[in-house]
């Protein structure tokens, strides 16, 4: 009986679905580095809201953000209760705060749809499209837009890339 490869991913599961409120999420697996329970987070001060501050993830320094807040929601008042999707963004590392990571999945053969018309500016900002997952709508979003969010942090010297 043939064995079966270990550590080779399933090239159909193209996508980590995580929940955020009552929504479901989810973000192309090959920009994820890795999930992580919630680290001891240090606070900036000036940056914008949803990136709620720094952790140091074995000697990197990588600003983290807050997903409820980035969409309006209050955040959890027990954080340690999230998962963090550590992402690759723009050659930096970057956490995402969600409630609870749903599944590693693909597509089923369909295609992404794209996103629905909201109004332009920050109600758009992020999606990249829309598929289903286990019956429910799934808003598949583009990580390299927290670029956007992270970038002031560091040009205004508050992250340097690496812990001391």
């Amino acid at each position: 009986m043939p064995t079966p490869h270990k550590g080779r991913p399933d090239p159909q599961k193209s996508l980590v679905g995580f929940a955020v409120g009552d929504v479901a999420y989810a973000v192309p697996i090959a920009d994820v580095r890795e999930i992580v329970n919630p680290l001891l987070l240090t606070e900036l001060p000036h940056a914008p809201s949803s990136v709620v501050g720094v952790a140091d993830h074995r000697g990197d320094v990588i600003p983290v953000v807050d997903l409820r807040v980035r969409f309006g929601l209050r955040p959890l008042p027990d954080r340690q209760r999230s998962k963090w999707i550590l992402v690759h963004v723009e050659g930096r590392l970057i956490g995402l705060v969600v409630d609870r990571v749903l599944d590693v999945f693909g597509t089923s053969g369909a295609e992404v749809r794209p996103p629905p018309s909201l109004g332009g500016g920050e109600d758009t900002r992020g999606i990249l499209g829309v598929t289903t997952y286990d019956g429910a709508l799934t808003f598949v979003l583009d990580v390299s837009r927290f670029d956007e969010l992270v970038r002031p942090v560091e040009q205004g010297g508050l992250l340097s890339g690496k812990a001391s």
